[in-house]
């Protein structure tokens, strides 16, 4: 049986979201809910190229948003609009709908709520959901239990109108322990997508780990795994980080049961 999906957000990056999530064959695109009315009532499929219904487009504006998420219930909404959307899906978790949200930055009080949305049903959230960027930040969590006196630096480098400094960049010096006001250098500069790399500066020797996204599409495929691994997982908080963790676990302990049967086979022998 297919993932249904409820995605809010149909921009530059929320339209190649939909796009990943119609190709894929474990999902389906029920709804896609945006602020404006542009497209409403035709499909995102259709706007995308396919030749099949998927995705029906909704505009904020015309919505009863309590008795549509009865009406259309999904399995998970994935969240790339703004921060105040968690506002707007708070009635579909007492469905037993489960949230991924990408939101880069949420403000407190947004944040809050989406920690209450979690006592409710499971909820993932990630400022940065590609699959590269998490594993960077946990190759990097190793190397600095390995060399704990190293000096750190984080390079965040997006397109020239990106405001502020990078929920990603902020989240990984968080996850480091470092002052994100001296340990974060940014860079804006022509129509780069996006790319994060953490130096690390020992003697006689630096170490250099960086992510950099070519395409949104990356965005999707993180969003897509995040969905199906959340679909494991009872109510409470969780990140990225955890979903490949717990990915990397479960490959672990294949592999020594693997190791032991082996073992046992050639005692045999």
């Amino acid at each position: 049986m297919k993932i249904t999906i409820g995605l809010f957000g149909f921009g530059k990056t929320g339209s190649v979201v939909a796009n990943e999530i119609i190709k894929d064959s474990e999902c389906e695109l029920k709804w896609v809910v945006r602020e404006t009315s542009l497209h409403e009532g035709t499909y995102a499929s259709r706007f995308l190229g396919y030749d099949h219904d998927e995705g029906m487009i909704y505009s904020l504006s015309s919505m009863d948003l309590d008795q549509f998420y009865m009406d259309n219930r999904v399995d998970v909404i994935i969240d790339f609009s703004a921060s105040c959307a968690v506002n707007e899906y708070k009635n579909a978790a007492k469905y037993g709908t489960r949230i991924v949200s990408a939101i880069s930055k949420y403000g407190e009080t947004e944040f809050e709520q989406l920690k209450n949305l979690s006592r409710l049903t499971s909820v993932l959230y990630s400022p940065n959901i590609t699959l590269g960027v998490n594993f960077l930040i946990e190759a990097s969590k190793l190397l600095q239990g390995i060399a704990p006196h190293a000096d750190i630096e984080i390079i965040e480098e997006h397109f020239r109108d990106k405001k502020g400094v990078s929920g990603t960049a902020l989240r990984i010096a968080e996850d480091l322990g470092l002052d994100k006001d001296k340990h974060i250098n940014s860079i804006r500069v022509g129509g780069i997508i996006g790319k994060h790399e953490v130096i690390f500066g020992l003697p006689n020797q630096t170490i250099r780990i960086i992510h950099e996204s070519l395409n949104r599409a990356a965005f999707g495929q993180g969003a897509i795994f995040a969905a199906k691994w959340i679909m494991t997982q009872k109510k409470g908080m969780f990140n990225m980080e955890q979903a490949l963790s717990m990915f990397v676990t479960k490959r672990d302990e294949n592999s020594k049961r693997n190791e032991s049967l082996t073992k046992n086979l050639a005692a045999d022998a």
